[in-house]
């Protein structure tokens, strides 16, 4: 029987059923099951595809699938052309055959970062290149304003040597990094940005919250242009998706995640994640999601040590040409542990209260702003605090309090110490040990039983002990 008497859609069905059985269920639905049979004539089956995005995902992912049903159902000389379809009252068809591209490009696909006024006309003639893809990058938000601390060294390592090959070239790709809130993820994605595209300045960088990313999606879903979403972002080069843990439970916009991801990898681009869980930590995932992130080189920021509250401080105040007395730094370094966002926070209220009411920075100031504009910190007593309430008030420095000496003039505060951070922090003992004269977690028990049993029995070290408590609630 000739060709020309077979059914078009007939003989499209049969092969659609062995692509079934060849690609994913999600592939399938996304990318195959909307293609029509048109005409069947001379061994050339013409199909019509809902889209320029279409024939592009297709001809770069399915060509070789593609080719071997179309031999299996039309035999050696079998071949495929695609009706390219335009949404619009003109609907413009471009047909073209696997392996060559279509002689015109249709219509420049859909940017979800302009206003909707501003978004071209389907209507408009063929041939207009790409989008202009801003890269939504906060210019200081740099490596320069990026202090390193033990907190952040590795990540900060890894996201240089990422900036500074050419992108996507690197074993660090993609580059997961995770933190609680505020500990300076966003920045160093930016970073990492900015410096990509100070080096190579070509490529399109493109940074997005995820929230925006949802948005973006459902808008698109809305208006019938899922496809064109996918496609935009696909052209990035670098892509940075912050707080990613809000995709979790949205299915949809997981998928179109998905494929985002896929493309870019199999394309050796550059993806950078943020999320304030690690891979293993993460859940509203689907499995596949998840497992694309357990590739990525992970990197977690921790809560920053004192002398980096320190350094923290100081930049941020000499980037606004600010100078505060040095036991203001101090404090707010001793007393905000837990988020850099919130030091900051203390610093901008004491500049705000200096400036508006003309009150001189203090130290009493700065205790006022920390307990009013700060109070979820304020409660956190981290053990630099301790130590330095402990070695002011027996006028010993906290590096002396810190060795190994058994004097007891200083073994005896130390001990304080250890009892201090037993009560007020929630870190190990191991920890504490660590951080009063590298002390193991036994000598930390024992140093807060022997406390413990003065305290009951001593009356200058009740009133020491008193006394030390009341500083540390100030």
């Amino acid at each position: 029987m000739a060709n020309t008497l077979l059914d078009p859609q007939s003989v499209w069905n049969k092969c659609l059923a062995f692509i079934k059985d060849n690609v994913n269920a999600i592939t399938y639905d996304m990318w195959f099951k909307p293609i029509q049979a048109v005409s069947l004539n001379d061994n050339k089956l013409v199909v019509g595809v809902p889209g320029y995005v279409y024939y592009e995902w297709l001809e770069k992912n399915a060509y070789k699938l593609l080719k071997t049903v179309i031999k299996k159902e039309l035999g050696e000389n079998g071949k495929l052309a695609y009706n390219i379809m335009i949404t619009s009252d003109k609907g413009i068809t471009l047909p073209s055959s696997p392996g060559q591209p279509a002689k015109n490009p249709p219509r420049k696909p859909i940017n979800p970062f302009e206003q909707p006024e501003k978004i071209p006309n389907p209507d408009v003639l063929p041939g207009l290149p790409l989008p202009q893809i801003p890269d939504n990058l906060v210019e200081t938000l740099n490596f320069d304003n990026f202090v390193e601390g033990e907190c952040n060294q590795f990540a900060r390592l890894a996201g240089l040597t990422i900036s500074q090959a050419a992108p996507g070239t690197t074993p660090y790709n993609p580059f997961f990094i995770y933190s609680n809130t505020g500990l300076g993820k966003t920045h160093l994605a930016n970073a990492i940005g900015l410096r990509i595209k100070e080096n190579f300045p070509d490529r399109v960088v493109l940074y997005v919250n995820s929230d925006m990313f949802c948005q973006q999606f459902i808008e698109a879903a809305r208006a019938g242009n899922k496809n064109d979403f996918i496609f935009f972002y696909q052209n990035v080069d670098v892509l940075i998706i912050d707080d990613i843990q809000f995709l979790a439970g949205k299915e949809r916009t997981q998928e179109a995640f998905f494929h985002i991801f896929n493309h870019l990898q199999q394309r050796k681009k550059q993806i950078i994640l943020t999320a304030d869980k690690s891979p293993a930590e993460i859940s509203g995932f689907e499995a596949r999601v998840l497992a694309r992130f357990k590739w990525s080189l992970v990197a977690e920021l921790t809560q920053p040590d004192y002398e980096t509250r320190i350094a923290i401080l100081n930049k941020k105040l000499e980037n606004n040409g600010i100078e505060f007395p040095k036991e203001v730094t101090e404090y707010l370094a001793l007393r905000v542990t837990q988020n850099v966002r919130e030091l900051e926070g203390a610093m901008i209220a004491i500049l705000a209260q200096s400036s508006l009411n003309h009150r001189d920075i203090t130290i009493d100031l700065a205790k006022e702003m920390v307990d009013k504009y700060v109070r979820s910190t304020a409660r956190e007593i981290s053990i630099e605090y301790i130590q330095k309430i402990v070695s002011d008030y027996f006028n010993i420095p906290v590096d002396t309090i810190n060795t190994s000496t058994r004097r007891r003039e200083v073994a005896q505060p130390r001990q304080i110490c250890m009892y201090f951070a037993k009560k007020y922090t929630k870190l190990p003992l191991s920890t504490i040990g660590h951080n009063c004269g590298n002390k193991d977690h036994a000598t930390v028990l024992h140093a807060c039983r022997v406390i413990s049993d003065l305290y009951e029995t001593d009356k200058k070290m009740k009133a020491d002990i008193d006394a030390i408590d009341k500083k540390m609630k100030i």
